[in-house]
């Protein structure tokens, strides 16, 4: 389903953003609901479900956080995120210096926090059962954990040189967070421990020499501006500014050196991309210009380029009850890609009987049969 994704024409999303679409989330409790936020500071939620049955159906905003609205951010909100455990709240972040955790029946803040920089990026844990903390990358080189029960900042990682673009705590592990900066490094943190973080990951794997002036250990030859877990948290995807895609062991911390080729990226800022889930083998959706290129994760081939934006794609984000994907680009849309129809084959021809050309490589039956190697 996932390498027959294509723009789907009968589903559109309401245009509602005025301006470039930054960031998506699918809540994950029943999939239903999408938040969008844009460069202009309007937060938009979404029902994504067919309510009228019709097989052509516009997706409704049910609501906006826009302009009239006294706790607008102020500015370009870049990230957003449902609370993973229920709808009734989500939280978002922006240039305007702030998160802001939102009660969705009010459309009210509930709690607003404070920061000294530009805010980049912020998540909170899918997994997290014993902490309510927030991770938060901002302009500032410490990363700053905000907690949601007593409503205070004060806890701080402090390891990276520049700002922080880019944080994401693990799905398997509630106390493990990697985050990214624009010193060209991820670190793995468990947050329990004060004494700094569990590793650097290091590109070379260890192997350069220790005499060189590189013996600092970088993620990427340039800012790290995305990073995904896969969702068995067993290995992190990073993304930087030198056209880098690169998959690490997320026990060890080594690098799978798999190669994706050139993954072009002109971000100053963070890059939200996303990985399937539940798929077999696991995909990585990820902007590519006004594209979404689709990697396999594990090979690092290239198998797809999804087209169908004006203009530079920001995000996307996966749903994965029905492996559809959702794309916010520069050009104030967002766009959903659904896995194409396969034609109903007659009952009177057979399978087999099929011109098999037209299946891609990865759905074709790999196994050989003994007659054959003998």
């Amino acid at each position: 389903r996932v390498l027959s994704l294509e723009l789907n024409k009968d589903r559109d999303v309401e245009r509602i953003h005025g301006s470039s679409i930054n960031t998506l989330d699918i809540e994950p409790v029943e999939g239903r609901y999408m938040l969008s936020g844009g460069s202009d500071g309007d937060i938009v939620l979404y029902d994504l479900e067919n309510l009228s049955r019709k097989p052509n159906y516009t997706c409704k905003a049910l609501f906006s956080v826009g302009r009239s609205h006294p706790d607008v951010h102020k500015f370009s909100v870049e990230t957003v995120q449902w609370y993973p455990h229920d709808t009734g709240m989500f939280t978002s972040s922006s240039f305007d210096k702030t998160l802001k955790i939102w009660d969705t029946n009010t459309l009210q803040p509930a709690d607003i926090f404070h920061f000294e920089g530009t805010v980049y990026s912020h998540h909170m844990s899918p997994v997290a059962t014993k902490h309510c903390l927030i991770a938060v990358g901002t302009k500032s080189p410490k990363v700053q954990l905000c907690d949601l029960k007593s409503g205070s900042s004060s806890h701080i990682l402090q390891g990276h040189r520049q700002e922080v673009l880019a944080v994401s705590w693990s799905p398997r592990h509630e106390y493990i967070l990697a985050t990214g900066s624009a010193d060209g490094k991820v670190k793995l943190w468990d947050v329990r421990r004060a004494s700094g973080c569990l590793s650097t990951l290091d590109q070379h794997n260890g192997e350069k020499s220790k005499a060189s002036s590189e013996a600092v250990n970088t993620a990427h030859n340039g800012r790290v501006n995305g990073l995904c877990y896969t969702n068995d948290g067993l290995h992190l995807l990073t993304i930087g500014t030198d056209d880098r895609m690169r998959l690490w062991n997320s026990s060890t911390g080594e690098n799978t050196l798999v190669n994706y080729g050139k993954v072009c990226n002109e971000s100053r800022k963070g890059l939200k991309f996303a990985v399937s889930c539940g798929c077999n083998p696991e995909f990585a959706f990820v902007p590519y210009g006004s594209t979404i290129a689709v990697y396999t994760i594990f090979t690092g081939e290239l198998v797809t380029m999804l087209r169908g934006h004006y203009s530079t794609v920001s995000c996307c984000v996966f749903q994965p009850h029905f492996q559809e994907l959702y794309s916010g680009s520069k050009d104030c849309n967002i766009l959903a890609w659904i896995p194409a129809p396969r034609d109903p084959i007659p009952d009177d021809i057979s399978e087999k009987s099929l011109p098999q050309q037209h299946l891609n490589p990865a759905y074709e039956d790999a196994w050989s049969s003994s007659d054959d190697e003998g």
